[in-house]
């Protein structure tokens, strides 16, 4: 029996691989909208971050969503994101 590949993406706040499942993918479609895509399918340039508050922080202390996005991210949408996460995470 064949091993099924399970497809790695890097955490752009602690910049550690890890499978796919396991992170969180946040995407920026055509309109400029940034948000939490938790199916994994949304169209848009999509960046990948742990489920963890401390991986968004880091993100946000070396603008990686901005280079990911190439875009302007304002702290509004960290905020959001961040408790989007907490959210989640209960």
């Amino acid at each position: 029996m064949k091993k099924k590949k399970i497809p790695l993406r890097k955490c752009v706040g602690c910049n550690e691989q890890k499978p796919k499942k396991e992170l969180i993918r946040i995407v920026k479609n055509k309109e400029g909208s940034i948000k939490v895509d938790y199916t994994g399918k949304a169209h848009g340039r999509g960046a990948y971050i742990c489920p963890e508050a401390d991986c968004l922080k880091k993100a946000q202390k070396k603008k990686a969503l901005n280079k990911a996005f190439q875009y302007e991210i304002p702290d509004e949408i960290y905020e959001r994101l961040t408790e989007e996460l907490n959210g989640n995470a209960k």
